[in-house]
């Protein structure tokens, strides 16, 4: 973890360094190809690692995302580092804040807080806000919040919603079996321990902040169901190339055009996995990488309507383009109603807005004035895309849910996505 600008220069530099050493390496991979394959993967996972490191320091200094962590006591000091980083206060301000020498916050924090008091502890805490009780965030309402554990060992297991994922039959509970474990070994089995470290930090969109082990769980579900179709199909490598987009788009026509979708995002390298959402995780849609760099896109359809459905699977695949290679590791949890002050939700959303209706288009639609089906429907017409997403987008950006309902498609989603059976064929 990065804690200071200084850290940030030498974690730079080291950066520039290993990217140098792995041409050198990548270059003479042909001489001894099994010694130089090991040695340009240990290569690349620290580039990885530093790269994750310095884009969430970044990320932190400038306020564009709010951060909370799940932790347990003896994570405290790293989350007083990040808290302080988030609050975008130095060294000296701290120290000025609570009446020491700027040199003892570098000693606390180089040291992971080592010898300080229960007393001083307390006393940054409050100066930084940070309850212990669980997670801190600024005040934004829960845009942008990140939740992250530092190692497989800081999970709570017995939060997990082991009775619903055992009601949800996720997993057997043989007679006198420990709930709570099967619960832990199911999620160990289908996500594996890398999904609750720094490389795969939980970046949730959303008004209301989510049980954070119910996220997990359900995170859980959807990548034991895409490594399935993983190993199942041959599925090509994702390549960053959205040209074919065009012909989703032409899907949004078709009645079967949300069932027809999965199938086209299989041809492009991208799984789509439906799961009805867990209590308490408030989600819409979900972006994340698979742990063979598959991009994954969880669907909820908790709202049974095609706008929402169309516009979801957009703004997911704008995290999937934009952002899941970008070196953040986030794993993307979206709420479709939720604000967008956020900067990567802010270019998701701009990503679905914009493909789904260029700008331009938008424009020249006369049914954002007129407001009648017809309009709609010969605007729709024009654009060739399904009258729901226009319909949609008009009752979202007047912020009138009560217009056009008859428009938007509802009970027209789920019942194409009714079976396991049929996600998996």
């Amino acid at each position: 973890m990065i804690y200071s600008d200084k850290q940030y220069g030498i974690s730079s530099s080291e950066l520039a360094k290993l990217k140098s050493a792995l041409s050198v390496t990548e270059a003479r991979a042909a001489e001894d190809e099994w010694l130089q394959k090991l040695e340009v993967e240990a290569l690349k996972s620290q580039i990885a690692e530093i790269e994750a490191d310095i884009a969430h320091y970044q990320m932190l200094k400038s306020g564009e995302i709010a951060f909370a962590k799940s932790f347990s006591l003896d994570s405290l000091p790293g989350i007083l580092i990040e808290a302080r980083i988030a609050s975008r206060m130095s060294q000296t301000e701290l120290a000025a804040e609570i009446g020491v020498q700027p040199q003892q916050i570098q000693r606390y924090e180089a040291s992971n807080y080592m010898g300080a008091s229960l007393a001083r502890l307390i006393k940054i805490s409050k100066a930084l806000n940070v309850h212990t009780a669980g997670m801190f965030d600024t005040e934004t309402d829960g845009d942008g919040t990140v939740y992250a554990w530092e190692d497989i060992d800081d999970v709570f297991w017995r939060q997990l919603p082991a009775r619903e994922m055992a009601k949800r039959k996720w997993f057997d509970v043989p007679r006198g079996a420990d709930l709570v474990e099967r619960a832990r070994t199911y999620f160990l089995e289908a996500a594996g321990p890398e999904f609750t470290t720094a490389l795969h930090r939980k970046k949730m969109r959303g008004p209301t902040l989510p049980n954070e082990y119910a996220l997990l769980a359900w995170q859980a579900r959807v990548l034991e169901r895409a490594r399935i179709r993983i190993l199942e199909e041959d599925l090509p490598p994702f390549r960053v190339d959205d040209r074919w987009l065009s012909d989703l788009l032409q899907l949004t026509r078709r009645k079967d055009g949300p069932k027809r979708a999965r199938k086209l995002l299989a041809e492009h390298g991208i799984v789509l996995v439906t799961e009805e959402h867990l209590p308490g995780t408030y989600l819409d849609g979900a972006a994340m990488l698979s742990n063979s760099d598959c991009p994954v896109i969880g669907l909820t359809l908790r709202h049974d309507r095609l706008d929402n459905f169309w516009f979801v699977l957009f703004h997911e695949l704008g995290h999937v383009f934009l952002h899941l290679f970008d070196g953040m590791h986030y794993d993307f949890f979206d709420n479709e109603a939720a604000s967008s002050k956020d900067k990567l939700e802010k270019e998701a959303d701009q990503f679905a807005l914009n493909t789904l209706i260029p700008d331009d288009l938008w424009d020249l639609c006369l049914s954002r004035f007129a407001l009648s089906e017809e309009a709609v429907k010969l605007d729709a017409k024009k654009l060739k895309i399904d009258v729901s997403i226009l319909a949609g987008r008009i009752r979202k950006e007047r912020g009138n849910y009560t217009i056009l309902k008859e428009l938007v498609g509802y009970r027209r989603v789920r019942a194409q996505f009714k079976e396991v059976e049929d996600d998996l064929e």
